[in-house]
């Protein structure tokens, strides 16, 4: 098989099945990009072993898929299944990731001296001398977490939490309960008669920006919302 190609593979009740892809357009696709599937696939065929050039028969897609159709078998397997990447590839989702983790330690956290938001900068720094490793397939979020906790060893570094009331129209609770619950911890919420709700969130103190904009585009900017301490 030519380095410029990779593999995508599904095992099925005990049966490998997989496609030979083009990497750049596999990785979008598999992402959730709208990629034809003409720039995906190398050859519209599907193997029980790419590398020995080993082909799958028609029964043994038609038992595991239940079509022998190349093209809904080429989604199945690149949408549930190992996508192989490349060394370069595995290398920037490893950049993207530190940045983003970069970006939500920033966000949330503080010097606890000052008060204030330490640098990007420094925050990478101190990632680099605890030798953290992010991992490009794990969530940013939870590795944030264990990133905070490895550099309090080398940074003054705190969570400034804040207590917010938001106050969310009737109409639009449907589609804002969950953004308000992703943001922190609701400690309480009431109803009003006209449907309306009011909850009490802790946070963050860094994501109260991003928390106002993301309600104020759901609300329409009728959002009502105050930090309480």
């Amino acid at each position: 098989m030519s380095r410029k190609y990779t593999v995508a593979r599904i095992s099925i009740k005990g049966k490998n099945f997989e496609i030979l892809v083009n990497p750049d357009p596999a990785l979008a696709y598999k992402e959730g990009k709208s990629i034809p599937l003409s720039e995906v696939l190398v050859t519209e065929t599907i193997f029980s072993d790419a590398n020995k050039g080993l082909r799958a028969s028609e029964n043994e897609l038609k038992t595991a898929f239940g079509t022998t159709n190349i093209q809904k078998i080429s989604e199945i397997i690149l949408k549930r299944g190992f996508l192989q990447i490349t060394a370069e590839q595995r290398r920037r989702m490893i950049e993207e990731k530190r940045r983003q983790i970069i970006a939500i330690i920033a966000k949330q956290c503080v010097d606890p001296r000052t008060k204030l938001p330490h640098p990007p900068m420094r925050i990478q720094q101190a990632l680099e001398q605890v030798h953290f490793s992010a991992d490009p397939f794990k969530d940013a979020e939870e590795q944030a977490s264990e990133a905070i906790a490895l550099i309090r060893s080398v940074l003054p570094i705190s969570i400034e939490r804040i207590t917010v009331s938001v106050k969310i129209p009737s109409r639009y609770v449907g589609k804002a309960y969950g953004t308000v619950k992703s943001f922190g911890k609701i400690k309480n919420e009431s109803w009003g008669s006209d449907g309306s709700l009011t909850a009490v969130v802790e946070m963050p103190a860094g994501l109260y920006g991003s928390f106002l904009e993301k309600l104020g585009k759901i609300t329409h900017g009728s959002v009502e919302s105050e930090i309480l301490k």
